[in-house]
């Protein structure tokens, strides 16, 4: 991964309508807010960089919006994952005490 790699997988407009898309699938509030916030950290995903630097290398003219370099199954499985880390799943109910 490079950082200029990276970098540009954040600020990538097409990209970031396809996360805006799947957040609003997805039930997110503000879905274009969320999508903005959370660019540098879908950019950190595995394999995404990669992909994106190949399609870089080959003079893809929209790396973003190439369903074939981020799919829609990556977007919505790092979408799904930041989601679960924003807001964990609520501990279990306490038992009820038996009664006397």
């Amino acid at each position: 991964m490079s950082y200029w790699t990276q970098a540009k997988l954040a600020s990538d407009h097409s990209l970031t309508l396809r996360v805006h898309a799947c957040a609003l699938n997805e039930g997110i509030p503000d879905p274009s807010f969320w999508a903005q916030q959370q660019a540098w950290n879908l950019s950190a995903q595995p394999g995404w960089d990669d992909a994106y630097e190949y399609a870089l290398t080959t003079d893809n003219p929209d790396p973003g919006a190439d369903e074939t370099v981020i799919t829609d199954g990556m977007i919505l499985a790092a979408v799904q994952a930041l989601r679960t880390k924003e807001s964990p799943p609520a501990p279990p109910e306490p038992s009820p005490s038996p009664a006397e």
